[in-house]
């Protein structure tokens, strides 16, 4: 699925939290109802069969409990997205990633195969559908995160080239899948930040770590003699770039993938290069953009959520600018799009006790006109209003709320975007404060079941105050659109 991706480490983020942060969007023409839920490890199975490719695999028999962000409709698979399980442990899966044909017939890509008159099934490998559902429950560290779904690329392989984020309260993980069953991973340095579009992203690689000790980088175990026998290795200074051996640069990539990272660090890093004109360090269709930045101050949960949602603001790019040259508005796809599903943003606090340490915030539908909720994630439950969406179009849940508040403003932005600000900045506001409010109760409350019961009571909390703001935000984009509807007449009833 095309997705955008922003991890912040440690010492790059604002109160010294680990954040891993995924767009996660519809193909195009498609719009997928998602829903934020508590996984019951009850109900986990012990052998998992992929709705989508037909491969089996038998699961650990421990599977802990998790929050997932999975497809409301049923049809194709789970699609759990994004979670934290009650290890404190978190991943996004997946960022569809692009490769070369180099890599690709090397490593051809496991592709389920119907059977036919003259032909037996030939199943696929594990795919986004797949990766949270049996990596996310089994899994103690981001570090083990990583080795766990890299021996299943190895034994099962892969149908699609993807990206998946790991965290712990201390180490973020970013790994890549190369061809059909190798893949690398790297740790994210804790005083920066990663920007992922949909392509290859890791730039620097260290073999030799990768292969022994593993502090900052891990892989395939025969990545090496991969490389060698395939002629892989594109440098001419011996420093090993894995985007340029494994990954594309295709026409298709300056308008759909390097605008995003140039956007992204251009917002986050504004005086580190030069962005614009044409001396320009890095330009929409950079194929060096970096893949890890330090940022030039600290990263908010509000400068992810901003990025994230953008559109190119500040830009002759953006589609719903009223100045400068009109041909050059939406000449890339922006980031904040009509059929984004989800973002979620996963922060774990070091400041805070072990069973509150860890906020999972969600968004809905299009992120230009959405807001971000934090919600306690060491949860056995999440609140309905959250977690009932169906197929059907209702007023009863944030899903299909933030689809019609979305669709409203576009058409209205005009008149609008200033109810949409005002709504973003108001849920922003309520949602620290209650969590502020709740940590405080938590803190002073020694009784784990009690505790618990406090996480869920705030979680319902905020999901209260997100209906009424965002029942209100719907009531006043209606009112703009419906004045501006073509059949308006200005002369009242005598």
């Amino acid at each position: 699925m095309p997705c955008t991706t922003i991890l912040v480490g440690k010492n790059a983020s604002y109160d010294g939290s680990t954040m891993i942060a995924r767009n996660d969007d519809s193909g195009s023409g498609h719009f997928t109802p998602k829903k934020f839920i508590a996984m019951d490890p009850a109900k986990q199975p012990k052998v998992y069969t992929s709705e989508l490719s037909h491969v089996k695999i038998q699961l650990p028999e421990d599977p802990m409990r998790y929050t997932a962000v999975p497809n409301a409709l049923k049809g194709e698979g789970i699609w759990a997205a994004c979670g934290v399980n009650e290890a404190h442990v978190a991943m996004t899966a997946t960022e569809t990633i692009t490769s070369n044909p180099r890599v690709l017939g090397a490593d051809p890509l496991v592709v389920y195969q119907e059977k036919t008159e003259d032909t037996e099934e030939i199943v696929g490998g594990i795919g986004e559908e797949d990766i949270v559902y049996i990596v996310l429950p089994y899994i103690r560290s981001a570090r083990e995160g990583v080795k766990r779904l890299g021996s299943l690329l190895e034994q099962y392989g892969t149908y699609e080239m993807n990206g998946i984020a790991f965290q712990d309260l201390d180490e973020i993980w970013w790994l890549e899948t190369i061809g059909g069953h190798h893949w690398i991973a790297r740790r994210v340095p804790d005083d920066a930040y990663v920007v992922m579009p949909n392509q290859l992203g890791i730039d620097y690689f260290d073999i030799e770590d990768g292969l022994g000790q593993q502090k900052d980088f891990m892989c395939s175990a025969d990545l090496a003699e991969f490389i060698e026998k395939n002629h892989l290795d594109l440098s001419l200074d011996g420093d090993f770039n894995p985007r340029d051996a494994f990954g594309s640069h295709d026409d298709s990539d300056h308008v759909y993938n390097t605008p995003r990272a140039w956007y992204m660090e251009r917002y986050l890093n504004p005086n580190s290069a030069k962005w614009d004109g044409p001396d320009a360090d890095f330009t929409p269709f950079s194929d060096d953009i970096p893949w890890c930045v330090v940022p030039e101050k600290k990263v908010t949960v509000e400068d992810v959520k901003y990025v994230l949602s953008a559109h190119f603001q500040g830009t002759p790019y953006d589609p719903y600018a009223a100045y400068g040259d009109k041909s050059l508005a939406g000449a890339y796809r922006s980031i904040g799009i009509n059929r984004n599903d989800f973002l979620s943003v996963v922060q774990m606090r070091p400041y805070a006790t072990e069973d509150q340490c860890v906020i999972q915030w969600i968004a809905f539908a299009s992120n230009a006109f959405n807001v971000l909720v934090p919600f306690y994630a060491d949860v056995t439950e999440t609140p309905a209003y959250m977690s009932n969406t169906t197929k059907e179009v209702s007023t009863d849940n944030f899903y299909w709320n933030s689809r019609m508040i979305a669709a409203m403003a576009d058409a209205s932005y005009g008149k609008s975007i200033f109810h949409i600000e005002r709504y973003q900045e108001k849920v922003a506001a309520k949602g620290h404060e209650l969590i502020g409010r709740y940590d405080a109760l938590i803190e002073k409350e020694q009784d784990a079941a009690k505790r618990r019961q406090l996480r869920h009571e705030a979680n319902q909390a905020i999901a209260d105050m997100l209906q009424k703001e965002t029942a209100d935000t719907l009531d006043k984009v209606l009112y703009e659109l419906s004045n501006q509807m073509k059949n308006a007449y200005s002369r009242s009833d005598a």
